[in-house]
């Protein structure tokens, strides 16, 4: 299924970036990396709805229920919570980016990455009559979504106060990310031990996280306060570990909705929170805000590495630590 081009960087192994109709017809934009790999965005959200690996391998969960159709937001992938975070504020929950229609922005003001990647596709959402009647600011918010040689999948947000009225305004943000995974019960994070959190099942009371790592027996919903660059996800039975890098984004959500939960959530299987855990890179805690003209821009990059066992247990220090 062929369709329309969009502009991306020249050169013989640039990669393709294709248009093409997705669920329910919405548009969706296709990345190819020249080694194999892969993305796809909805331009409903900017919603990353798949990423796979060089071999195929889908690395993100879609639940087998999610309802691709407006105004209703797409279940997995990767939601863009903008411009607030869960119900931290008036709005409804998770803001309203991810159930907006994106535009394709072939002429984006120019982006400093380092990374190679010439695959990639910037989108841009301004604000509507709509949405200003609820959040009363004007902004330019630009996405670039990439895939990148050695199969990593980055976005680059940034954002801008273009008010005319002088006002700064604030907000909070996150990337949504639903991994998945073989088996929740045989995951741990590494890189969030000894942290400060708001346990959202305790209606936001502090904690301290006391184990050497998170692992999973039960419902989680956690915001971990001033968390490291780089959190690792070991995957024990597909030998597998995904890295989350962040910049911009010093907070991050673990979240799995477990067996009672999910059977209440309606755009979610009953069984399928065994096959999902969402780590999120979010800036929450400390709203960020912006004078008229200044920009801010987080970043994500996720990359899936092979791990193996060591006394029993993967060995996360190498990943985290480059050792």
């Amino acid at each position: 299924m062929s369709g329309e081009k969009v502009a991306v960087s020249s050169g013989p192994s640039s990669g393709s970036v294709d248009v093409v109709k997705g669920i329910n017809g919405l548009d969706k934009v296709v990345l190819r990396d020249p080694r194999g790999s892969s993305a796809e965005v909805y331009l409903y959200g900017a919603h990353v709805t798949s990423w796979k690996n060089d071999h195929g391998e889908e690395m993100l969960f879609v639940s087998s229920k999610a309802i691709f159709k407006p105004p209703k937001p797409i279940r997995g992938g990767i939601p863009i919570c903008f411009p607030q975070f869960s119900n931290l504020g008036p709005l409804e929950a998770h803001g309203f980016a991810r159930n907006k229609f994106w535009s394709i922005d072939n002429n984006p003001p120019p982006l400093q990455t380092n990374t190679s990647s010439k695959t990639f596709v910037d989108l841009i959402l301004k604000p509507s009559e709509e949405d200003t009647r609820v959040w009363p600011h004007s902004y330019e918010y630009r996405l670039r979504v990439a895939v990148g040689p050695a199969g990593e999948l980055s976005l680059t947000s940034r954002v801008r106060n273009t008010n005319a009225d002088g006002k700064p305004f604030s907000f909070t943000f996150a990337y949504h990310t639903y991994f998945s995974v073989s088996d929740i019960s045989e995951v741990r994070v590494e890189g969030l031990e000894t942290l400060d959190y708001l346990d959202n099942l305790q209606s936001r009371a502090r904690f301290t996280e006391q184990g050497d790592a998170l692992t999973f027996e039960s419902e989680v919903d956690k915001i971990y306060l001033s968390t490291p660059s780089k959190i690792a996800i070991l995957d024990h039975e597909k030998k597998r570990t995904f890295v989350v890098r962040k910049e911009g984004l010093p907070d991050a959500v673990v979240w799995n909705p477990w067996d009672k939960r999910a059977k209440a959530i309606s755009d979610f299987g009953d069984e399928e929170y065994k096959y999902m855990l969402c780590v999120e890179a979010a800036a929450i805690e400390k709203p960020i805000t912006l004078k008229p003209g200044e920009e801010w821009r987080g970043r994500l990059e996720l990359s899936a590495v092979p791990s193996s066992y060591c006394s029993g247990q993967l060995d996360p220090q190498k990943v985290l630590h480059g050792i």
